[in-house]
Order: structure tokens, then sequence, then C-alpha cells
């Protein structure tokens, strides 16, 4: 078969595609900065000579690369995750909320509770245990929940990590962050939510929405079990999940 350049037809890129480009390259270089509100959809489809449809298209394919979300009723933003992807990979340790979450967390409010053993507990734990310890996380952006997550230890890793039950800074600390400096390797698997069921608080959902990207984690010191199970709830619409895989 003849490939040479003159016996090549060339076809037209789709308008959207072109459109997609533009919108790209003023996203890279500035025009439109991390965190800032795109014009309205009737405004930037005029300001680019096109219909609403054409650029909705090339909207979802800057969605899809993680450059633009589209928050209900508020509008399209610019994320701040092009600016430096290889940070938020969940292929390191570290809380993977703040990883896939792209907005400002201001608060984390915590409850702690201590429950008779499960079915539920038994299997995610894997250890023998009195008692175990729930943990509520709500995190804050203003005075909204913007995320979600839910913790599960035996009752005796609080003694093994020599946290009082009492001191719920102290053991917000070890969830946040203490717990990936100490442990040697979790486990990570992702789902999908289509709801979000948190326990009696002032807020009552996250205000995002229900559709949620779901993050289960056990965190490992010892290698006979999990020192704690986490639960993430994150909205799908501000939130982005990525794995730097390298051999």
């Amino acid at each position: 078969m003849n490939l040479k350049p003159e016996n090549l037809t060339k076809t037209k890129s789709p308008l959207f595609i072109t459109i997609y480009h533009k919108l790209y390259k003023l996203i890279m270089d500035g025009t439109f900065p991390p965190d800032s509100r795109l014009p309205t959809e009737p405004e930037l489809a005029k300001i680019l000579g096109v219909s609403r449809m054409t650029l909705r298209h090339a909207l979802s394919l800057l969605q899809e690369d993680g450059l633009v979300k589209n928050i209900h009723g508020k509008g399209n933003f610019i994320t701040k995750f092009h600016q430096n992807q290889k940070a938020f990979g969940l292929e390191k340790m570290g809380n993977p909320l703040y990883k896939c979450y792209l907005e400002k967390v201001d608060d984390v409010e915590i409850e702690v509770r201590i429950e008779l053993v499960s079915d539920y507990a038994k299997q995610v734990l894997n250890r023998n245990m009195t008692a175990i310890v729930s943990v509520d996380r709500w995190y804050m952006n203003g005075d909204e929940v913007v995320a979600y997550a839910f913790s599960m230890m035996a009752i005796e890793a609080i003694s093994e990590l020599d946290l009082d039950l009492q001191d719920k800074q102290q053991i917000l600390e070890m969830l946040e962050q203490k717990i990936y400096d100490l442990a040697n390797s979790s486990t990570i698997e992702i789902k999908r939510s289509n709801f979000i069921k948190i326990p009696s608080h002032k807020k009552s959902k996250i205000s995002s929405g229900k559709e949620c990207n779901l993050i289960l984690e056990s965190v490992y010191i010892s290698d006979k079990y999990p020192v704690v199970h986490n639960k993430f709830y994150i909205p799908t619409e501000l939130s982005q999940i990525t794995i730097n895989a390298s051999k």
C-alpha cells in the first residue's frame, strides 16, 4: 500500500476539536488561570463563534483531561490539577482525599465512638478484637460538607498507637497524616457510590451532589492485618483520580 503524503486524503477536524485545542491553549498559557470561572456557555460560545452544542463537546473533552470541572448551578471552572499532576498520584502512601479532591478543605470535623464488632469489621480488619472504634470525618469548605470519611480501628489499636480516645484532635492527626508515616503499605480500591449516607450531623449531605467516588483504603503497619480501614466519599465533579504507573 502506498502511503506517501500526496496519496493521503486530508480530512478536516470536527469543529469541536478545533475549539478544544483553542481552549486548551488558553488554559495552558494562563489566559484562564487555575481556580478561575470560565465565561458562561452562551458568552463563551459567542466569543468563540460556535454553537453551544459545539462548545459543550469541547468542554467535555477538557473535563476528561481534568482541566475543567463543572459545578452544577455555578458554571465551569479551571482546575489546579494540570499544574502539578504527578503529585496527586495514588501510588504513593498518604491521605487519598487530598490527592483526589480538587478544591480547598478549610476544616475537618470529627466524631469518635466505640461500637460492637460487626461482621464487616471482622472482614476488613481481619484480627481478633473486643470492640471497634468508628470515626466520622466531615471535610468542610466554609460551612459546606464537601467530602466525608468513615474509619474503623480495633480498640486494641488505640493502645498500640498510644492514642487517647478522649483526645479527638490527636485521633484526627493520626488518621489524617501520622498513620501514613508509620505505615509500611496500604491497599486501595476505587468504586462509584450513587448516594452518601452521613450519620447524624448538622450537615445532612454532601452539598455538591450525591454521586461520589468511593475510595476504600486499608493501611498496614503490620503485615498481619490493617491498623485502620477507611472509606472516603468524594463528589465526582470535584475529584480527579490519578495513578502514575512506572517500571
